[in-house]
């Protein structure tokens, strides 16, 4: 039998407001009733960063998260970062220096990326490949993924003005 709870909560500025399964995770209901399938599922268990959005402004991994927990929050994807224009900068310097050679790590890396230029952190390179560590890339060997971050870092001064 699968438990249903009623569930109230914003994703990317659309009020969803509806029935899910008590044990469904965030990131598959968003994938999979919401047919936003930009952020994935990879390892279900934290560790790859494939799964990672924004809850009430703080990123996070979805397939951490069940759906329910997040009644009455904030939820960003990767769509509607992007859709406003906040990953702008990061999406053309990873074209530019080819860090999204499948693609498939490269949602969760944007948001990383994005959340460590938005703390104003250092972002020498050491700085960048320790924030992105919790994100694994198969295809790139994160030396591209790195150069992308760190041409956004040093070009800006306020890496999204839009936010």
């Amino acid at each position: 039998m699968n438990k249903r709870q009623h569930v109230k909560f914003t994703v990317n500025g659309e009020i969803v407001d509806q029935e899910v399964e008590v044990r469904k995770n965030l990131v598959d209901f968003i994938r999979q009733d919401l047919g936003l399938t930009g952020s994935h599922v990879g390892c279900e268990h934290g560790a790859c960063g494939a799964c990672t959005i924004r809850v009430d402004g703080q990123i996070v991994r979805g397939c951490l998260m069940l759906a329910v927990q997040a009644d009455g929050a904030e939820v960003e994807t990767v769509e509607g970062m992007s859709d406003k224009g906040l990953l702008a900068d990061l999406q053309k310097a990873f074209l530019e220096h080819s860090a999204a050679q499948c693609g498939f790590c490269s949602p969760g890396m944007l948001i990383t990326a994005h959340e460590l230029l938005q703390k104003g952190l250092p972002a020498g390179r050491e700085q960048i490949r320790e924030f992105i560590s919790g994100n694994y890339c198969r295809c790139t060997g994160y030396q591209a993924i790195v150069d992308a971050i760190e041409e956004v870092a040093k070009n800006s001064t306020r890496p999204e003005a839009a936010e």
